[in-house]
């Protein structure tokens, strides 16, 4: 066989996956849960009608919660990470002397 008919034959294959695929797309297209519409539109008053009632359980909520105060993280001073580094040099300076 030549390199020709050897592309013919790639060729057919890649036309047979491409209409396969084409099916399966128009196949699933009329699944697609994005285009079903009710028909029906809500007014713009009772768009606010409702986000003034959800803003009203939300500040009624808000209103019930205990206000929990955070305290401050504490942080070590820079003169008692000093000694923690020092007693650590120490430690492992005997370790090191144990080694030798």
């Amino acid at each position: 066989m030549d390199i020709i008919a050897l592309l013919r034959v790639e060729r057919d294959k890649a036309a047979q996956q491409v209409d396969a695929l084409d099916t399966a797309i128009r196949a699933l297209s009329g699944l697609s849960g994005t285009g079903a519409t009710r028909g029906r539109t809500m007014s713009a008053a009772a768009r606010a009608r409702i986000s003034a009632a959800q803003r009203a359980r939300w500040a009624k909520v808000k209103r019930q919660q205990k206000v929990v105060s955070i305290t401050p993280k504490r942080r070590i001073s820079p003169a008692g990470l000093a000694r923690i580094r020092g007693a650590q040099r120490v430690r492992w300076a005997k370790l090191r002397a144990a080694q030798k």
